[in-house]
């Protein structure tokens, strides 16, 4: 991890078109709907493109009845006739178009009752074609609203299948943008653009089969755009999905800086990095900048030059249709007609062209949040075995090997064995690997070679929930959800009722600070802790361990948080939850766990010495070394009997069954 908690770099992403398919096959289970949704799109599309043909109807009549009154002085008279009259007069484009145009009655004026007529069929189609893209409109919000449903909890299922090397691996603001705005982005690209496109592609073809109806030779002069548009979306495109990839790729890195600065606040004003925070915000935002920039302005190119396309587009049409138009081969409502579908073909492809931007911009996304599904997960739960609800713990390492990386070897071959009762001290330099053995306990990493027994049965033959409701872990980072304290305890049991949870909270002195507080333990606390102090917050912890019950304790300096008068009220509850348990002490104050049953002395992940207190400090060795260390270097003070494990007094504690020497397992 790089400087400020950079995360580690991004997979080169994936090619367009496979996300894009990926992204709308997420529809295939909704595809009844979806078929209605099409035919919907369908009628109304047909609708409007039928529209304009009538409406050169109308525009026939009116220009029919028009001639025809200026012709009056020839009323009774053939088109034929008045045509050769013409031409003798040296009018032969007038002639011309008159031969064309057979609904041309001399002395004749406009027939209003058939205008009004066409003019309410249009008026028709269209209103029943808005109604229908309503419909499809409100049927496609609910697809998507469902797909984008079911995709977030596909995220939150995945989120917790994935094993903890991956989050150890990633910043967490880059993994919340993701589930959050990655998916946003796709919900508004599907909702938006894709109906928008189905509905534009439909338009392009009904439009073009009514051009081809009308002249095809116009029609042949109109789909010269397409090569010009499918060439300016594919150049252009192809260059903005990469920019929005970089885009949404800077948000998360921006975002997870931004999370690091917050959550680490009073560290940054510890050590006076405001300055070079700042920095790197500004060189992560000035990223984002650059990468945004550039993405929309190639994006927003496609617009302009679809537009340019579509101008010389109609600049051919109306003058060619024009030409048509005097040379009698063309009506004057085919002629409107025309025009108004090329400038309606246009559209489409314009909407398409700026549906691009949010596509691309939505694809792009769809990639992240696809290699956030794609993830390597958790090794599945065989559950062959099964424990009781209350286990001895008995736990026993045989020939344990394991490395985060298997470049760089951790623990290698290690042997040990745990009695039931038994507390167990593991001590050590850090980076000796004292946390990662009780991760190992807890299943968050699978082994890559030996063994870890729980009174005797593989947990790797247990489900992890079965293994870990036996283990309770207090650790030295305290996390309260947001919530009321009631609920915080209750956490380690959903079950328990508001009796049990309160006399878990009198056991470890918990009840007596909440009873001072105005809502008692309705009183609402945050992940930061809200009204109660770094100490409050550590013993709301403790009885959320209480409150579970579990057969084996793991205490990951459990009382480091806590200031001596605290640590003191909590020695009476941690001798209650440490009675009748195997527990696991991680320590780094040593006058914490002298009266640990077995000591065990960890370095570069190898046990080098275990065995108690006395037996330790006698051999002279590493421990021993340590242990004068702390005391001679004045870090503490050396402690008789008020020696404590996890704030319980050792010396009170009843014997257990120890057996120092370590013997290997059976």
């Amino acid at each position: 991890m790089g400087a400020f908690g950079e995360g580690a770099p991004a997979r080169k992403p994936k090619n367009f078109w496979p996300s894009a398919k990926r992204l709308f096959g997420l529809m295939a289970p909704y595809k009844i709907r979806f078929a209605i949704v099409v035919l919907l799109v369908t009628a109304s599309v047909v609708l409007t493109v039928i529209a304009p043909k009538i409406l050169g109807q109308a525009m026939d009549v009116i220009f029919d009845g028009a001639i025809g009154r200026s012709l009056a002085q020839f009323e009774g008279m053939s088109l034929a006739d008045v045509a050769e009259i013409l031409r003798a007069q040296g009018q032969d484009d007038f002639a011309d178009m008159l031969e064309g145009a057979a609904g041309i009655i001399p002395g004749v004026g406009i027939d209003f009752a058939r205008l009004g007529e066409l003019i309410l069929i249009v008026l028709g189609l269209y209103i029943v074609a808005s109604v229908l893209m309503w419909a499809q409109g409100f049927i496609l919000n609910r697809i998507v609203m469902d797909v984008i449903y079911h995709l977030r909890e596909d995220i939150e299922e995945k989120l917790h299948r994935l094993p903890l090397s991956y989050f150890d691996t990633r910043q967490r603001g880059d993994l919340m943008s993701r589930v959050t705005n990655d998916v946003d982005n796709m919900q508004q690209a599907l909702q938006q653009a894709f109906s928008q496109l189905v509905q534009s592609l439909l338009q392009i073809v009904g439009i073009g089969v009514m051009m081809f109806i009308v002249s095809w030779q116009l029609a042949l002069l109109a789909l010269i755009a397409l090569p010009l548009s499918a060439i300016i979306a594919g150049v252009v495109g192809s260059r903005s999905q990469k920019l929005f990839t970089q885009q949404w790729k800077s948000t998360g890195e921006l975002n997870g800086h931004i999370e690091e600065s917050y959550s680490g606040l009073e560290l940054v004003r510890v050590f006076g990095r405001d300055k070079e925070m700042l920095e790197e915000f500004d060189k992560r935002n000035a990223t984002l900048f650059s990468s945004s920039f550039g993405a929309q302005f190639v994006s927003g190119m496609i617009m302009p030059l679809m537009q340019f396309v579509n101008y010389l587009q109609y600049v051919l049409i109306a003058v060619a249709g024009g030409l048509r138009v005097a040379s009698g081969t063309l009506t004057i409502g085919d002629a409107t007609a025309f025009i108004q579908y090329s400038r309606e073909f246009a559209q489409p492809l314009g909407q398409v062209a700026g549906m691009a931007n949010m596509l691309i911009s939505g694809v792009a996304s769809a990639e992240r949040t696809f290699e956030l599904l794609d993830a390597d997960e958790e090794e599945p739960d065989t559950a062959e075995s099964s424990l009781p609800p209350r286990t001895d713990g008995h736990v026993a390492f045989e020939a344990v090997t394991f490395s985060y990386s298997p470049e760089v070897p951790l623990i290698e071959d290690l042997t040990f064995r745990v009695e039931p009762g038994q507390t167990v001290a593991i001590v050590g330099p850090t980076g000796a690997g004292k946390t990662t053995l009780v991760n190992l306990v807890m299943r968050f990493y699978e082994l890559d070679g030996g063994w870890i027994l729980l009174d005797g049965v593989d947990i790797t033959k247990l489900s992890r929930a079965d293994l870990r409701s036996k283990v309770g872990m207090v650790l030295q980072d305290t996390w309260l959800f947001d919530g009321t304290i009631m609920e915080n305890i209750r956490y380690g049991r959903l079950d328990a009722t508001d009796e049990e949870v309160i006399a878990a909270a009198e056991a470890t002195m918990v009840d007596r600070f909440v009873r001072q507080l105005p809502d008692g333990y309705d009183t609402v606390v945050s992940t930061e802790g809200g009204s109660v102090s770094a100490g409050e917050r550590q013993l709301l912890t403790i009885a959320r361990a209480f409150l579970a019950n579990p057969s084996l304790l793991i205490l990951d300096e459990a009382t480091s948080s806590v200031d001596t008068r605290t640590e003191l009220l909590v020695q009476h509850a941690m001798n209650a939850l440490r009675t009748d348990r195997t527990s696991f002490v991680i320590a780094h104050r040593l006058s914490t766990i002298r009266d640990a049953d077995t000591i065990l002395m960890m370095e570069n992940g190898r046990i080098v010495e275990r065995g108690n207190h006395e037996e330790l400090l006698a051999a002279k060795g590493a421990y021993h070394d340590l242990y004068m260390t702390q005391f001679l270097g004045g870090h503490e003070e050396p402690e008789t009997d008020s020696a404590v494990i996890g704030g319980a007094p050792m010396g009170s504690l009843a014997p257990a069954p120890a057996d120092d020497s370590g013997p290997a397992p059976a």
